[in-house]
């Protein structure tokens, strides 16, 4: 099976920056999309960002300007530099790829911004 994990995760002060990875592995012949999602306790998961193959990008109003998402696509995976971090980030970080139109998800990896 196709296994997705993040890293990167951790605790950071606001205003500091972060950056998580998510590394597919087994058997994968492409990944049409990649992206990223999060959720916090008591609320629904949210969509952050998307990288589609061909490289182009979308964000969410919230993250937009501060965040980044990237790909490497001879690893298979992607990043979100996350930037300018603010306390309403904090959340549980999820990542997400469709492999021949298959949605795989990640682990999630915890982010924490506060003082």
């Amino acid at each position: 099976q196709v296994q997705l994990v993040e890293s990167g995760g951790g605790l950071v002060q606001p205003g500091g920056s972060l950056r998580l990875s998510c590394a597919a592995s087994g058997i994968i012949f492409s990944i049409n999309i990649m992206d990223w999602y999060r959720q916090a306790p008591g609320k629904q998961r949210e969509w952050v960002a998307t990288i589609a193959s061909g490289g182009s990008t979308n964000y969410a109003d919230s993250v937009k300007g501060r965040f980044t998402i990237s790909r490497e696509n001879a690893k298979n995976t992607m990043y979100l530099q996350m930037n300018s971090l603010k306390p309403e980030d904090t959340a549980v970080y999820y990542c997400r790829m469709v492999i021949r139109n298959l949605i795989h998800w990640g682990q999630g990896t915890q982010v924490t911004v506060s003082s």
